[in-house]
């Protein structure tokens, strides 16, 4: 920890000063970061309110954001899709977030290419475009042609990313150690965990292997599919570092004009992608986190291509089938059934008011059920649930918000194509669906082989775990572990009473003791002052002493009571 905070000290300093200047001196002064900044920068948080006073708490948190870099945007970017954790308004900011990081030189992407394939760039690329296609915080693509002649994207991280994402987790790290109690007071009770989470994320996106997986997982999926293609990676020219992808072109799926130029129906498009993606989820459990228009594209005979997979989320069966049931429940307007959907699908889930939860609930399908079809919008439904997952707090899989996230996405990308575009009409047959799925005998039977296992294998452990038990008992080696809590303060308040009573019985003592020492015989050396002896001076000197001390300790103010972090 000591290593890491010196290391960092220089950066940390530049976070508070950055914090203080967006008005957060709060975070600063509340927290153990305030003994980096100097008395004269404390001086000006007294100072007038400044004209960034004027923009919202949740504005500056994003500008906070912005100044800091790549890495804290990316963070920010991913809690974005965490509604659990955050107010609906500082996500509306956070999604105002862009990575807008210029290209490196091409000279230092054709060395880090020819470092990891371990020879020459021409002995691989017949041709290889100077200008990059994209630029983002991680790396940039370039467009290439093999020597084969297969066109080809090459993704190619920046010079000494892994290095400096890996300093500014450190860093991460380092302000939650410091910030934590305050962080859990404003209702982010486990800041570790997020930033452990994103760590590794962060980690699953600086190997590009991990993409190539993705992509191949995909395209097996799909490989019976006309309406839909992934492009092929390269797997045998690819590394942790650089990614070979084949070039596939087309047109933005929002490119309207240029779909009727090919004489493609826009209506047909925007339903097949709806199709492809709610297939996605409802069927293999397995989507493309990230559906923005320019990650889909058209192609002139109307195949839909897919491309970046850096983000895939994934829902296990059981997920798969309480999310399904959630908009049943609300299609069938049974605030109980989306309850406990809600409660399937929670990794943990302790709701202290379920009747004040399924009224919450109820209100919802209310306020949805009295619009008519085209007034319903799959945006103010996300927003509405995740105001419900927020305020129960429940921690549901960070899968859940990818989708609704990704279902506002294509309703708006179906809306520019679609006039009439429904997405809750696409989500209906997939729900029914879902039922039949999930109530099919042989998920049925799955279910039962499953559950029988489970029982077989308690049977099989259980004479032994009770012969364990009794042997203890028998042997008297059986432990119990309780844990108390709320004990702290009282046990604080014995040990205060504690001191006081032997201070008072030190004090005592020391007065009889004076008392005593008139009684003495001493030698003509003992100086005496007024009549007394000096011993007995000294020994009503300290009882004074210890007197006022007590006298102190009584009339001072309890300390206040910490609020539980």
């Amino acid at each position: 920890m000591f290593k890491n905070t010196i290391s960092n000290i220089a950066r940390i300093r530049q976070v508070a000063e950055v914090l203080i200047r967006y008005g957060f001196e709060d975070v600063v002064t509340s927290t153990a970061l305030r003994r980096l900044v100097p008395n004269s920068r404390r001086r000006s948080w007294l100072e007038g309110e400044q004209a960034v006073f004027e923009t919202t708490r949740w504005e500056r948190i994003r500008m906070v954001i912005e100044e800091l870099g790549p890495t804290f945007i990316k963070l920010a970017q991913a809690l974005s899709n965490r509604a659990d954790l955050l107010p609906q308004p500082l996500i509306d900011e956070f999604e105002k977030l862009q990575s807008n990081v210029p290209p490196f030189p091409v000279a230092e992407a054709r060395a880090i290419i020819e470092r990891e394939l371990g020879q020459p760039l021409e002995e691989v690329f017949d041709e290889f475009e100077e200008v990059p296609l994209g630029s983002a915080s991680i790396g940039q693509v370039h467009g290439a042609r093999l020597l084969t002649g297969e066109k080809v994207v090459v993704k190619v991280q920046r010079p000494d990313v892994q290095e400096k994402v890996r300093t500014d987790l450190s860093l991460l790290h380092e302000l939650v150690r410091l910030t934590a109690g305050f962080l859990r007071k404003q209702g982010l009770s486990n800041p570790q965990d997020i930033v452990d989470a994103f760590e590794r994320s962060m980690t699953k996106e600086l190997d590009y292997t991990s993409e190539a997986r993705s992509m191949e997982q995909f395209r097996k999926l799909y490989e019976d599919y006309d309406t839909f293609y992934i492009p092929k990676p390269y797997r045998e020219l690819s590394t942790s570092r650089m990614l070979v992808i084949e070039f596939v072109s087309g047109c933005k799926i929002t490119d309207k004009a240029q779909l009727l130029a090919w004489g493609l129906s826009p209506e047909k498009v925007a339903e097949t992608g709806m199709d492809i993606y709610l297939t996605q989820i409802f069927e293999f459990g397995a989507f493309h986190a990230d559906p923005h228009p320019g990650n889909v594209l058209v192609r002139p005979d109307g195949t839909l291509v897919l491309i970046d997979f850096g983000m895939v989320g994934r829902l296990t069966k059981q997920q798969k089938y309480a999310f399904a049931g959630v908009f049943i429940g609300m299609a069938r307007q049974d605030a109980r059934s989306m309850a406990l959907n809600f409660r399937r699908l929670a990794i943990t889930s302790e709701i202290p008011d379920m009747r004040a939860f399924e009224a919450d609930l109820s209100q919802l399908i209310e306020d949805f059920a009295s619009l008519d079809v085209k007034e319903m919008s799959m945006s103010d439904l996300a927003d509405s649930l995740q105001d419900v997952i927020y305020r129960y707090k429940l921690q549901v899989p960070g899968a859940v918000f990818l989708i609704l996230r990704a279902l506002v996405i294509l309703e708006g990308i179906g809306k520019v194509l679609h006039p009439r575009f429904n997405t809750f009409e696409f989500v209906r047959p997939y729900g029914a669906r879902i039922i039949a799925e999930q109530y099919s005998r042989e998920n049925i039977q799955n279910e039962a082989l499953y559950t029988g296992t489970q029982l077989l294998a308690l049977l099989q452990t259980l004479p032994t775990d009770v012969r364990q038990i009794v042997r203890k008992i028998s042997r008297g080696d059986l432990r119990l572990r309780v844990e108390l809590s709320g004990y702290q303060q009282l046990m604080a308040k014995a040990d205060e009473l504690v001191g006081r009573g032997i201070l008072a019985a030190v004090t005592v003592a020391i007065i009889l003791f004076a008392g005593l020492s008139l009684l003495g015989h001493y030698s003509p050396q003992m100086p005496y002052y007024r009549g007394l002896p000096a011993i007995t001076w000294w020994a009503l000197a300290v009882a004074a002493l210890l007197l006022l001390i007590l006298l102190l300790l009584g009339t001072r103010r309890p300390p206040r009571r910490r609020k539980p972090e």
